[in-house]
């Protein structure tokens, strides 16, 4: 295993190895204070000073050195600039094809630069954590309240990459007026961005955009996915490497997630009415609907552990198992079984292969297209949750074939089960399993992973010892050629260095900042799941909606997930910051809820529809910053393997969903006319709690 120290001298540009944060003396400095603090020499106000100081002194050497580098760069592209004047007035083809070239090698050195400014932003946050980790002051939440909110801040140049937009922008205008082909746009600020061609912009783009984490739409929708990245950039020269996937197989994971989700939300308009057909009450469409995520909640964990071994043999499972959970759901409306319903629903759960879908994702497509991918994931995800209401409200029949009853109960379970059914031939015709590297290079996925983790003195902190008191230890404290703390992670035991074992383990991987997201996570699953389930009773109830009606109102609710996301991802995220927008999100949910309560006053449709919309337009604005942000704050150890970030994401929504159809179905004893009020109270309990925790660790999601 290489450190996280070592593989970021690794990563550094030989030239401007000055320049950049020391790391490595950081964490020494760092190691001094423990050992100073145990023999009582030193106190923490001291502690605090000192380490403040040295951090202002390593971020203003980094800003310095980066506003020399922009001013060289403007500089060349001024006379870049004076040169392509001069050749509009008198064109030569040779001269321009120069300039070209010139302008590409300034965007090479623009993307070094932007790769400068990555590093230490990473390894800021890495010191930041350690001191944390190592004394437990919340000195992260210290320094950026008092650095990065001040109007002389340093923090953020290197955070923020202020001024590099400029001359990002300034290559790409020159070298798009310099391309044959324009067109009838008038500028490139005319023309949409992929119409320019020339790969360096693309790269420079990519990069501004890493910095930022969410600068566009894709980027933005992407990120709902909680697919973890390489924690360091590739090097310049990697950007461009070629790897081969099979696009058939990625689509086909996709239309897995999107049938999945389907299955999910077909049967929300009609659940209260089919459970009424079979002699229960219509809450108990709670239970219904509930049951796939109950069994969800396990097939999570075994589909990931499957997929370290297949990603074939796990979706052909879960197509066979989601077929006949849907031959079940169907059925028992003439069988007369609710227990058979029940039975049918939690089969499909257990059919559930997200978690091979994003895995597959992460691990089989090629970097460069993964952020689509990821994008594409979601979107699927969103289109199901949208196509699954609105096919049931087209979905009115009713006929019998020999002693099969299909009328709207029954026509999702048959209709599902003939898609599957579907899938699961053109699955079997066209899927290709991915070569494991195991078997191209005889290394093990874990070897891989190990890299993942090297970084992660910060969480073994808890086992190691505070103090090494070793005499040679303490000679050769600051000796440069010297890393004691290295030396300790490489004595590690291998089985700290890879992916997690199990989810005890995983939580004690969890930090504050981790453990408010996975919070943050739950109460909008929590808040989506009840206004979504319970809607066809509710509407029901207070407005006498039918079947189509509910279909029509929970299909509009889920075409805005694409529309929300364009807005957000595009703009919003561009003007302000991921943890302001995560914080008003949770208002905006808090208000939604409280709008959404039936108080003295009649009850109409206006208050229910814009107070639903309010609610899920805000949560899906959430889903996005929360799990970027989670992303960030969250070790690297629980980027892959069985246990990873995903999967706890994925448990933490999916125990939401149980536990909001639970309530649904609880609530129902009390009566349709208390249903409302008694559903919204926990998600307003929850949804208050979280903006508490989220003030709380405002400061560490940085």
């Amino acid at each position: 295993m290489v450190a996280f120290g070592k593989r970021l001298k690794e990563r550094q540009i030989q030239e401007w190895q000055g320049y950049y944060i020391n790391y490595k003396l950081m964490k020494k400095k760092v190691r001094h204070y423990a050992q100073q603090i145990e023999a009582g020499v030193e106190d923490r106000r001291h502690v605090l000073k000192d380490f403040s100081r040295m951090l202002d002194n390593q971020i203003e050497k980094i800003v310095l050195f980066l506003l020399e580098q922009q001013g060289v760069l403007a500089t060349r592209i001024t006379k870049l600039g004076e040169w392509q004047e001069s050749l509009q007035q008198e064109p030569d083809i040779s001269q321009l094809c120069e300039l070209k070239e010139a302008y590409r090698a300034a965007g090479q050195d623009l993307l070094k630069l932007l790769y400068f400014v990555e590093i230490n932003a990473i390894g800021l946050r890495k010191i930041l954590k350690k001191f944390d980790k190592r004394f437990g002051y919340r000195f992260t939440n210290y320094y950026v309240k008092t650095r990065a909110n001040h109007p002389y801040s340093q923090l953020q140049q290197v955070f923020k990459h202020v001024g590099i937009g400029a001359v990002v922008g300034a290559i790409s205008r020159n070298l798009g007026e310099l391309q044959d082909r324009q067109g009838s746009y008038l500028s490139i600020y005319d023309q949409p961005p992929l119409r320019l061609q020339d790969p360096i912009i693309d790269s420079m783009k990519t990069a501004a955009d890493r910095l930022t984490h969410s600068t566009n739409f894709l980027n933005f929708l992407a990120q709902h996915a909680l697919i973890m990245q390489e924690e360091l950039p590739a090097p310049v020269e990697e950007e461009a490497e070629d790897q081969k996937y099979h696009f058939m197989s990625l689509l086909l994971n996709l239309a897995n997630t999107f049938l999945y989700m389907v299955n999910t939300y077909i049967i929300v308009p009609t659940a209260d009415d089919y459970a009424t057909s079979l002699g229960a009450a219509a809450t108990v469409c709670g239970i219904i609907i509930g049951a796939m995520a109950v069994a969800q909640v396990f097939s999570s964990v075994y589909f990931s552990a499957w997929s370290n071994r297949s990603y074939f043999r796990p979706l052909i499972f879960s197509s066979i198992v989601l077929l006949v959970g849907n031959i079940m759901y169907a059925m028992a409306y003439d069988l007369d079984s609710l227990a058979i319903l029940l039975f049918g629903r939690l089969f499909c759960g257990l059919g559930s292969a997200r978690a091979v879908n994003r895995r597959y994702i992460s691990d089989c497509v090629p970097l460069k297209i993964r952020m689509q991918a990821s994008a594409g994931f979601v979107s699927a995800s969103a289109l199901g949750m949208a196509c699954g209401p609105a096919l049931a409200g087209l979905l009115q029949s009713n006929f019998k074939i020999y002693k099969l009853t299909f009328n709207e109960d029954t026509l999702p379970g048959w209709v599902m089960a003939l898609a599957w059914l579907i899938y699961l031939v053109w699955l079997w015709i066209s899927f290709k399993e991915p070569v494991r590297e195991v078997e191209a290079n005889g290394t093990t996925e874990e070897s891989n992973a190990a890299g993942a983790a090297d970084n992660d003195a910060l969480e073994k902190g808890a086992t190691r010892p505070l103090l090494i008191c070793s005499q040679d230890s303490q000679q050769r404290d600051f000796d440069e050629d010297e890393d004691p703390d290295e030396e300790l992670e490489e004595a590690m035991p291998d089985e700290t260095k890879k992916p997690v074992a199990s989810l005890a383990s995983a939580y004690r991987l969890l930090t504050p900042s981790v453990k408010v997201q996975l919070l943050i996570y739950f109460m909008l699953k929590y808040a989506m799941e009840v206004l979504l389930s319970e809607s066809s009773v509710i509407t029901a109830y207070y407005f006498n909606w039918n079947t189509t009606a509910v279909a029509i109102f929970l299909f509009c609710i889920g075409l805005t997930v694409l529309p929300v996301n364009v807005i957000v991802g595009s703009y919003i995220s561009n003007m302000f910051e991921e943890r302001q927008i995560l914080l008003a999100s949770e208002i905006l949910v808090c208000v939604g809820i409280l709008l959404s309560f039936h108080v003295i006053v009649q009850y109409t449709v206006p208050q229910y529809v814009i107070s639903g919309l309010i609610m899920f337009v805000s949560a899906e604005v959430l889903e996005g910053v929360n799990l970027s942000l989670l992303s960030r704050v969250m070790s690297s150890r629980l980027s892959r393997g069985t246990y990873n970030g995903g999967l706890l994401s994925t448990e933490a929504g999916t125990i939401a969903r149980v536990i909001a159809d639970a309530t649904i179905t609880l609530a129902g004893y009390l009566g349709d006319k208390l249903l409302l009020n008694v559903t919204l109270l926990p998600s307003l309990v929850i949804c208050m709690g979280s903006i508490i925790a989220t003030i709380y660790t405002y400061n560490s999601l940085y």
